[in-house]
C-alpha cells in the first residue's frame, strides 16, 4: 500500500446530509496530513460545501453520484435502483477498482450491507458478512459482533463471525489467539438455542484455529471485557449496542445533574475537572462510531447516520487506520487459519444427527 490512504466516501448518507461529512473530514485531515478522499454525490451540493473547507481543496475529488439512498429505502430497492448510480454504490465501487483502500457511509445500513455484498462479493468461504463493532471494556477494547448485518445466524454463520472476529482481533490488537465467547441466556452448556449450541460444539472442537473458544458469555460480560471478542447474531448485537449507547448517554446525564446540584457537587466538579472529561470522552459515543463490514473483498465502515462531525471523524479516523494498517490483508491471512471446510462438514453432520 502507498504512504498515501485514499477513503472513498458516501458523502449524501446520513440524516444530517453532506456537510458534517465534509467537516469531518477536514478534522481528520488536520491530524493526518497523508489522508485523501473521493467524495461521491451531487457535484451542485458538494463544490459549494467544499469551499467552506479550503483544507480540503486540493487532497479532495468529487464524482458526480445523481441518486441518493434514503434512510428508509428497503435494501432491495436501493440495490435495484441505486447500483451503478448513488452515492452509495460509487463509494464501494471504488474500493473495488483499487482507487481507494477503504469506504465509508453514514447511509442506510441495510442498503449499504446489500451494496457491500454484491459489489464487493464474500470472502471465499464466508457464507455471510458481519458488521463488528470496537467495545470499550472493564479491561481493554473487545470486538462484538455481528451488530446489525445477519438476523437469526445459523450456526454457520456464527462460526463465520467467530473467525472474523479473531482475525480481526489478531489485526487490531495483536494478539496470538484471542478468546471467542458466544453471548448466550447463561454460560450453562444446556442454555440456549439450538444453533447457538451447535455453534459452540464445533468451535470447542477447533484445532490451531488462531484463537481459544471460551465458551458461553452473558450481556455482562461484555463490558468486563471477559473475552476478547463476542460473538453473536444481528438482531440481539444490535439491541446490545443500542442499549449500552443509551445507557451511556443515560449514566452522562445522571452525572451532569449530581455535579450541579448544589454549590458543594460544583466545587467538586471543578476539583475534579480533568478526570470528568477523561470519563466524557470513554462515554461518548461518537468516540467509538463506526462499525466494520467483515467478510468482503473490502473493507467498509458504516457511520452512525445521525452522528455530527466529530462522530463522522471518528468513523474516518477508524478507516484511516485500518488502511494504513494494511487491514484487509490481514483479515484474509487469519481466514485462513481456520479449517472452514470441515466447519460446513460439521454443521451438515450435525443437522443429519438431528
Amino acid at each position: 500500500m502507498s504512504e498515501i490512504v485514499t477513503i472513498s466516501v458516501d458523502a449524501m448518507g446520513g440524516d444530517r446530509g453532506p456537510d458534517v461529512v465534509l467537516h469531518g473530514a477536514s478534522l481528520l485531515f488536520a491530524n493526518h496530513k497523508n489522508v485523501r478522499f473521493i467524495f461521491h454525490g451531487k457535484q451542485e451540493i458538494l463544490e459549494p460545501l467544499l469551499k467552506k473547507y479550503p483544507s480540503l481543496i486540493s487532497i479532495s475529488q468529487i464524482l458526480h453520484a445523481e441518486k441518493t439512498i434514503a434512510m428508509d429505502e428497503k435494501p432491495s430497492r436501493a440495490l435495484r435502483q441505486g447500483r451503478g448510480s448513488s452515492s452509495m454504490w460509487r463509494a464501494l465501487e471504488t474500493v473495488k477498482e483499487g482507487k481507494a483502500e477503504i469506504a465509508v457511509s453514514g447511509g442506510n445500513t441495510g442498503a449499504l450491507m446489500a451494496m457491500a455484498t454484491f459489489c464487493l462479493r464474500p470472502m471465499q468461504n464466508i457464507s455471510r458478512p458481519a458488521i463488528a463493532a470496537i467495545w470499550p471494556s472493564l479491561r481493554a477494547d473487545i470486538i462484538v459482533l455481528d451488530v446489525g448485518a445477519t438476523v437469526a445466524g445459523d450456526a454457520q454463520q456464527l462460526v463465520d463471525f467467530s473467525i472474523l472476529g479473531s482475525a480481526l482481533a489478531r489485526a487490531l490488537f495483536n494478539l496470538k489467539e484471542p478468546t471467542i465467547g458466544l453471548l448466550n441466556v447463561g454460560v450453562e452448556e444446556v442454555k440456549g438455542l439450538e444453533q447457538v449450541k451447535e455453534a459452540a460444539n464445533i468451535l470447542a472442537k477447533a484445532k490451531n484455529a488462531g484463537f481459544r473458544y471460551h465458551g458461553f458469555v452473558e450481556g455482562d460480560d461484555i463490558g468486563k471485557g471477559t473475552v476478547d471478542v463476542v460473538v453473536t447474531e444481528g438482531f440481539s448485537g444490535n439491541i446490545a449496542l443500542k442499549t449500552a449507547e443509551g445507557t451511556a448517554r443515560q449514566v452522562g446525564a445522571y452525572l451532569r445533574d449530581a455535579l450541579k446540584a448544589d454549590i458543594f457537587s460544583m466545587l467538586g466538579s471543578f476539583f475534579a475537572a480533568k478526570a470528568l472529561r477523561a470519563l466524557k470522552n470513554k462515554m461518548d459515543p461518537r468516540n467509538n462510531n463506526g462499525g466494520i463490514f467483515l467478510g468482503l473483498n473490502g473493507i467498509v465502515i458504516k457511520s452512525h447516520g445521525g452522528t455530527d462531525e466529530i462522530g463522522f471523524k471518528s468513523a474516518l479516523e477508524l478507516a484511516y487506520e485500518m488502511a494504513q494498517d494494511n487491514l484487509l490483508e490481514k483479515i484474509k491471512e487469519g481466514v485462513k487459519l481456520f479449517p472452514s471446510q470441515n466447519v460446513q462438514q460439521d454443521v451438515q453432520q450435525n443437522n443429519n444427527k438431528d
